[in-house]
């Protein structure tokens, strides 16, 4: 572990391409600031890793941040698939599912957002809709994106009373933005559903018995005059540095 006062927390990224072609791993800047804001030493986890380099990752970081970004191949999960899905990265996919199997067996803090809720949730076995709008009858609007801020509030999760989300948040329901058009369909083995919407698709999960997991599947790093999301950074942060 990091003998660094500020806790090392690394965030995955995405891959995308440059002005000339050429590949880059990349991480939004929103979660950068998250991390330092909270008191964190963020790094970037990069794409390509064999099993043996995230091992050895992990026995120098204090905590992960799973990061949002494009959609996790169906195959991975037996998912229908969908014309809507996009930007699939099996470089991605394969780091992320197998850093959240290491990070949890080293028992390090997790922080998993939007497509991290959906990684971790697929890692241990759990299924997803592909796109929420032609999947689930009588759902609300989900995917307010492009075209409209990132921190655009457009509803309502209700935290299960005594869940880790309700303590940190300081209540039982709050209002959060929404950027996805997939979802949780099925539940992990080991997690629990304790944030939902109003129409009952699951937002956000938790593992008991760790010292830190926690998924969220909107984005709290874009709400930053935000002290419920401000507040989960910090209960993060300070987890990792335990």
């Amino acid at each position: 572990m990091s003998q660094s006062p500020q806790p090392l927390i690394g965030i995955t990224g995405g891959l995308t391409n440059n002005q000339a072609g050429s590949p880059v791993c990349q991480v939004g800047q929103a979660y950068v600031d998250a991390i330092r804001k909270a008191g964190g030493l963020p790094v970037m986890i990069p794409l390509g890793m064999a099993i043996n380099d995230i091992k050895a990752l992990l026995a120098r970081l204090d905590g992960v941040l799973l990061s949002g970004g494009g959609d996790i191949d169906p195959q991975c999960f037996n998912g229908q698939p969908h014309p809507q899905v996009y930007d699939i990265s099996p470089e991605r996919d394969a780091l992320e599912l197998a850093l959240v199997s290491e990070t949890l067996a080293a028992d390090l803090p997790l922080l998993a957002i939007c497509r991290g809720i959906q990684v971790l949730n697929v890692a241990l076995g759990g299924g997803l809709h592909t796109h929420i709008a032609d999947q689930v009858e009588n759902t609300m609007r989900h995917d307010w994106f492009p075209g409209y801020p990132r921190d655009k509030i457009a509803h309502s999760v209700s935290l299960m009373c005594g869940s880790r989300l309700d303590e940190i948040y300081g209540a039982d329901e709050i209002r959060v933005n929404s950027l996805h058009h997939q979802a949780i369909a099925k539940v992990g083995q080991g997690l629990t559903g304790t944030g939902f919407a109003p129409d009952g698709l699951v937002e956000g999960v938790e593992m008991d018995g760790k010292r830190f997991v926690v998924g969220v599947q909107w984005h709290p790093e874009c709400l930053v005059d935000d002290p419920g999301s401000q507040s989960l950074f910090r209960a993060f942060v300070a987890a990792c540095g335990k």
